[in-house]
């Protein structure tokens, strides 16, 4: 008798990371594509000078946090990304948290990562061709200060 997938565990197929969904501070805003979600512990390398070994231990140092990109689509009169680029001013800035939630068919959030203190470092504007025929796409790069990862 064939398989109609019926009692298919739901662990056994990777997420599909299509359908998502971002949030600065409470306002739910639509993105193209998110990328730059990711942490490193820096390498710590020492030796001491009576050490047997002629080669260095590792050991992890200071986490650090890659800034994030995100891609959206140009629509008039939305200007979100360079009101808060604007606000800033000699060593302050108005700073969000910002969430990223993968979504399962129902909507329901599978994993959330969340960006503690985010602030914008760089804005790109679209770029303009004559003879094309895209959409007018901007990104902006966002830095944080923490990134959490829940499971939803």
């Amino acid at each position: 008798m064939a398989e109609d997938g019926s009692a298919q565990s739901t662990s056994v197929w990777p997420l599909p990371k299509f359908h998502f969904q971002v949030k600065w501070d409470a306002e739910v805003m639509s993105f193209q594509e998110v990328s730059g979600l990711d942490m490193e512990a820096q390498l710590i390398e020492y030796r001491h000078g009576d050490s047997k070994e002629f080669s260095t231990m590792k050991m992890p140092g200071i986490k650090k946090f890659g800034n994030v990109t995100m891609k959206k689509g140009v629509f008039k009169s939305d200007n979100k990304f360079w009101d808060w680029f604007n606000e800033i001013k000699m060593n302050t800035i108005k700073r969000k948290p910002v969430t990223i939630s993968l979504l399962d068919e129902e909507g329901a959030a599978t994993m959330v990562w969340t960006l503690a203190n985010a602030w914008p470092t760089k804005i790109t504007g679209t770029d303009l061709k004559s003879d094309g025929n895209e959409v007018a796409i901007e990104s902006i790069e966002i830095a944080h200060e923490g990134l959490t990862i829940a499971n939803g």
